[in-house]
């Protein structure tokens, strides 16, 4: 009787080291993938192969800027009578009760909410303002030369020299196609001439249409 006791105990134990050797396999050794037939490499897992997606080249265009001649609505909330209206000037600048003149052109909205925020927190705790951008006005680009209604026009948003020669009502017969310029003039005064061949800008495979700047003058000789 002892004997199968003995016998008995002697194989659970067995079975019991036979057991924990499995387990600290399981847990103490990972799976290394051996070489995939016919040379191939060995797969490889998927967390290590995904990548970032790429940004998107419109979203990195950036926002809007304010400029003379724009129409913002500001608002603070709590406090309707520091609600306002108002047109951007000329000089690129706003009128506003308690700061008076407030330079708005050339910022961003956001960049205009924190600038009347910081300067009210003088008169009041934790401002909470809103801008917005009610009309735009200030882009005008000139369309000159072999068009067939040349003139100055307005834009409420981006354009392009397509935009702006299809605004004109395209070329006309005896415009220099390959020859029209850009004229813009730069912050510093200075005057740039950006030289712009119609026939590429319509070309199926071309990227060379780009978007006009507020002032540019487009001269079809």
């Amino acid at each position: 009787m002892k004997n199968r006791i003995v016998i008995a105990t002697s194989s659970s134990l067995m079975l019991l080291s036979a057991l924990a050797g499995t387990s600290a396999f399981g847990q103490g050794t990972a799976f290394v993938p051996g070489p995939a037939p016919n040379g191939a490499p060995p797969p490889t897992p998927a967390a290590l192969t995904t990548s970032e997606p790429k940004p998107d080249p419109k979203s990195q265009e950036g926002d809007y800027r304010i400029g003379p001649e724009d129409l913002l609505d500001i608002s603070v909330w709590n406090n309707p009578p520091l609600n306002r209206t108002a047109p951007v000037r000329p000089d690129g600048m706003i009128s506003l009760p308690l700061l008076n003149d407030v330079q708005a052109a050339g910022l961003t909205p956001m960049q205009l909410r924190e600038q009347l925020t910081k300067r009210l927190t003088e008169y009041m705790p934790n401002p909470e303002v809103s801008v917005i951008v009610r009309e735009v006005n200030r882009f005008k680009v000139s369309v000159l030369g072999e068009v067939r209604k040349p003139g100055r026009f307005d834009f409420k948003s981006k354009a392009t020299v397509l935009d702006a020669i299809a605004l004109a009502g395209g070329l006309s017969d005896y415009a220099a196609r390959s020859r029209i310029v850009i004229i813009r003039q730069q912050d510093s005064g200075a005057t740039k001439r950006i030289p712009v061949n119609y026939n590429k800008l319509v070309s199926t495979s071309s990227d060379d249409d780009f978007f006009l700047q507020p002032g540019d003058v487009v001269v079809v000789p």
